[in-house]
């Protein structure tokens, strides 16, 4: 697929796809070439005001509706609302090395937003979803560990850099164990990951060190892509025919090549792992694989 971009987005009339972090950066220009090609997309945001901004420059159907993913209570009420098939999920939002801090629910906040967040978004509407469930992670869960009996750094000084790999790694093995667990239900749902290689967009320069994000812009300018490249792994594993379980990014070792199929580390690759995961992430968010499931 080497020369892949949005120009082969087949038309999506009459699907609905939720974007979380729609607002800006991956997510935004995910859903803008959703809606270019015909989707009805919910930007799923912290931030309505912001949201609401970001969806007057976009096409067709769009709508804004609020969602905290530091915030259980958040996740279950946007859940609640929703109603009728959602066709896609792209569990995109997320927050990068940055100074130690809880979510609402008392997680350590890289793990509990990148993950736990997601982990209970998808369970909670699972049986909405009628084609594929897309989590963004990143080539940098491949420094990550998952420590089950610390998953939340109460016991290790906190690493942000740690901490980000370990919610990277944890989308990995979230999407792993979700599409193993679908397809023992006969569920045709398939649940893939994507990454985005290095795009420059305001995820980074946010670690509370002026030194190390003044380093990062310059970084950015020097050798990232754009944002609207950097979706288009996303994009690839949100529209295209792909095998559940399937991992999308930029093609070759550069971070900026058209998407395809992607590598993984033997530690996202790891079944039992990823099951003792789930039982984790379970445990924390009290929310799971639902029992009746569409397809």
């Amino acid at each position: 697929m080497a020369s892949w971009s949005t120009t082969d987005i087949p038309a999506q009339t009459g699907r609905t796809a939720v974007v979380t972090g729609a607002n800006s950066g991956l997510g935004l220009e995910t859903a803008r070439a959703l809606a270019v090609a015909g989707a009805r997309v919910v930007l799923a945001v912290r931030d309505p005001t912001r949201g609401t901004q970001a969806a007057a420059n976009l096409p067709g159907e769009v709508e804004v509706r609020r969602l905290d993913l530091a915030d259980l209570s958040s996740v279950r009420e946007f859940a609640a609302g929703w109603s009728g098939d959602l066709d896609v999920l792209v569990n995109n939002a997320g927050i990068m090395h940055v100074p130690a801090g809880r979510t609402a629910d008392g997680f350590e906040l890289q793990f509990g937003t990148n993950h736990l967040g997601h982990f209970a978004l998808t369970n909670l509407l699972l049986p909405h979803v009628t084609d594929r469930v897309v989590t963004v992670s990143s080539m940098l869960h491949r420094s990550g560990e998952i420590v089950l009996d610390d998953l939340n750094w109460e016991r290790r000084p906190y690493s942000a850099t740690g901490a980000y790999g370990q919610s990277k790694l944890a989308n990995l093995l979230f999407t792993l164990e979700l599409q193993r667990r679908l397809t023992a239900a006969g569920s045709t749902v398939r649940a893939l990951a994507a990454h985005p290689g290095w795009a420059a967009t305001n995820l980074q320069g946010r670690t509370g060190n002026r030194v190390k994000d003044a380093a990062m812009a310059v970084a950015n300018r020097a050798l990232a892509t754009s944002a609207q490249q950097g979706a288009l792994p996303t994009l690839f594993a949100a529209v295209a025919d792909l095998p559940g379980g399937g991992f999308t990014g930029p093609d070759g070792t550069t971070m900026r090549g058209a998407p395809t199929l992607a590598g993984r580390s033997p530690a996202a690759s790891d079944p039992a792992m990823a099951e003792r995961l789930w039982a984790a992430s379970a445990g924390l968010t009290g929310t799971d694989l639902p029992a009746q499931l569409p397809g």
